[in-house]
């Protein structure tokens, strides 16, 4: 009769085809640079770098994402889910195009809006956004992760790019606002 394999088995199995790869990575195996990236055994493209760019003024998420989509929405950030009912398509699947919007919390007191810029995978994406960290920035290629248990979009990590780490701190999310085009 076979015997199921144990934990520390199973580990094995997934570590060292990733391990592997990794070291062929530093070894020089795969492409150099940030060409690519060594995901879970497999090379995949690289993402464009997170960064942040001044702005000739300083912006407000609102009006940078108005701008950036056509959606014709005013008021705080976290009206913008209301507001859009019955002129937008809404949903909790990311479209490039579309606008996540942030729920306001103590931190978030105006609630927050992004761009989506690229779609990674079902719980990765990329946004363009304005005033993140509060200083009027624009912060470009940002990624933002869904860790909601049932994989809805509704809560979120979103990257830090001074430490160039994913944020502690988790997001709760009405969802994303479809622009015509998007």
């Amino acid at each position: 009769m076979p015997t199921l394999p144990t934990l520390r088995q199973r580990a094995a199995a997934l570590v060292l085809p990733i391990a592997a790869t990794l070291l062929l990575a530093a070894c020089g195996g795969a492409p150099s640079g940030a060409a690519t990236q060594a995901v879970a055994g497999i090379y995949r493209p690289a993402l464009p770098e997170p960064r942040i760019v001044a702005a000739s003024a300083p912006l407000q998420c609102v009006p940078y994402a108005r701008q950036m989509t056509g959606v014709a929405i005013r008021g705080d950030a976290w009206t913008w889910w209301e507001a859009a009912r019955g002129r937008y398509a809404r949903g909790n699947v990311p479209v490039p195009g579309s606008v996540l919007v942030l729920k306001r919390n103590q931190r978030l007191r105006l609630g927050h809006v992004a761009v989506v810029t690229a779609v990674i995978n079902a719980r990765e994406i990329l946004v363009d956004q304005a005033n993140w960290l509060n200083r009027g920035r624009i912060h470009l290629n940002t990624p933002v992760r869904d860790v909601s248990a049932a994989n809805d979009w509704s809560v979120v990590k979103v990257w830090y790019t001074p430490r160039n780490i994913y944020g502690v701190r988790t997001y709760h999310a009405y969802g994303f606002i479809y622009p015509p085009r998007a």
